[in-house]
């Protein structure tokens, strides 16, 4: 098995998950380095000792065990996970493809997207990295790293043709004007989470 973005404060549902399916896991994947919660990669790694820690190459952090270039495959039982380099959030966005679905982290939400202004983020390149997932089969299901309103999956599709910031076929200079216009306050957890993420969950700083 495989867990991409883990949280924290789930950190004992999915180990019980874990034990109760008897999955062997693998791998314990990051889309990025969040700004908005805490990782528990390392806590399940200390508990399922055989796994090991993979964010995209983009990020180097010392605690990851593999460090995934873009179009680089992994094998976990039966299947293979392909990694796709999104960057546009944060500098070192990776998205990852299994089967016919996505799992995009912050880079392509539900009807939006990822914010741009900070982690070294750039709404140009997002542009061009949702443009890049877009190219995906309209039938692949996209789950984001989150959702506010509740939501689980959409689909390529679905995004293509109703993404509040990109679909329905928006270009570049139109995409960058709305998420410049977005005028967000910083995530409320961004100074402890980042440290504590740079570091996969295994210390929180909060001074």
């Amino acid at each position: 098995a495989i867990i991409i973005d883990a949280v924290a404060e789930t950190q004992q549902r999915d180990i019980g998950l874990i034990e109760e399916l008897k999955l062997d896991l693998k791998y314990i994947i990051e889309t990025h380095v969040h700004a908005d919660h805490i990782t528990s990669s390392c806590p399940l790694k200390q508990k399922f000792t055989n796994a090991k820690i993979v964010l995209g190459e983009s990020n180097p952090v010392a605690c990851a065990d593999i460090l995934i270039k873009d179009s680089e495959n992994l094998k976990f039982g039966d299947y293979s996970l392909k990694a796709m380099s999104t960057p546009g959030h944060t500098d070192g966005c990776m998205s990852y493809v299994v089967d016919d679905k996505v799992f995009t982290g912050d880079a392509l939400l539900i009807r939006s997207c990822g914010r741009c202004d900070f982690q070294g983020g750039s709404a140009e390149k997002l542009f061009d990295s949702i443009s890049q997932l877009f190219t995906l089969p309209d039938e692949t299901c996209v789950y984001p790293a989150h959702d506010y309103g509740g939501r689980t999956v959409s689909s390529i599709w679905e995004e293509k043709a109703f993404n509040e910031m990109i679909g329905g076929g928006v270009d570049k200079a139109e995409f960058v004007r709305r998420v410049n216009a977005m005028e967000l306050s910083l995530p409320a957890k961004i100074h402890v989470a980042v440290p504590a993420n740079q570091v996969c969950g295994s210390k929180i700083v909060t001074d």
